[in-house]
């Protein structure tokens, strides 16, 4: 996967998890203690890769029993799902505040310009190391473990389809877009703004920023060239809400 292992450290001494009366962890120590192992986990994955990866080396790396992490995980693909959904989460994050932002925007921004804002983000994260070998890890996992490939559609791709869905609602209600179907334009867009670059990157051969940035504002200009509809409909939109 062309991911290279990296020297760890000695483990330090496991440290004690402090547990209530009943001899089980707190609460607020066990969410410490899932939290950590999370981190360390997905560090291990993306310095060593999914294969040389193992249970026992995140438990001691975490300073925690083995028994703990194969009770709260069961087995690595649990962990690696664990570990993939908070990161899809972690991409997602800055979708979603884009997309928020521009729907409290002015409505006389120009949509093209907001929806390069939501653009840049998205390369921003989707593009970055971490997702890119997540995404790769994530692929060569898919064949064996559908389940996996499963997660990356419903809480990555479904999700992200959906918070620009929800955004194109609005840019139809304002009469700035006209489509019929926010979903499919959702996919179309997600695809031919970010979708190369992304598949590019995980292939090895990602492109310059300022390239990437050409490639975007060229693939949204071919997006709203068949969204925007007639141009005398998008200039006349504020005059037919102004009607109603």
């Amino acid at each position: 996967m062309g991911l290279t292992a990296t020297r760890t450290k000695p483990a330090a001494p496991r440290r004690e998890v402090p547990k209530s009366r009943g001899g089980r962890p707190t609460k607020t120590a066990a969410i410490e203690r899932d939290q950590r192992l999370i981190e360390v986990a997905t560090r291990l994955f993306l310095d060593r890769g999914f294969d040389a990866t193992s249970l026992d080396a995140v438990a001691e790396a975490a300073r925690v029993s083995k028994p703990t992490v194969y009770s709260r995980y069961g087995d690595k693909r649990g962990l690696f799902a664990a570990v993939l959904r908070r990161e899809i989460e972690r991409w997602l994050a800055p979708l979603s505040a884009a997309a928020e932002t521009q729907l409290s925007s002015a409505s006389n921004i120009p949509v093209e310009q907001r929806l390069v804002e939501i653009g840049r983000e998205m390369l921003t994260f989707t593009c970055g190391p971490d997702a890119v070998a997540f995404s790769r890890m994530m692929t060569a996992q898919a064949i064996n473990f559908p389940d996996v490939a499963k997660l990356g559609k419903e809480e990555g791709w479904l999700k992200a389809v959906a918070t620009t869905a929800r955004f194109f609602d609005h840019l139809v209600a304002q009469g700035a877009l006209d489509v019929e179907d926010t979903t499919i334009a959702a996919e179309v867009f997600l695809d031919v703004v970010v979708g190369h670059t992304h598949r590019m990157a995980t292939f090895g051969t990602a492109l310059e920023p300022k390239a990437a940035e050409k490639r975007m504002r060229a693939a949204i200009k071919l997006f709203l060239a068949g969204a925007l509809g007639r141009a005398d409909r998008v200039q006349d939109a504020p005059k037919r809400r102004s009607s109603r």
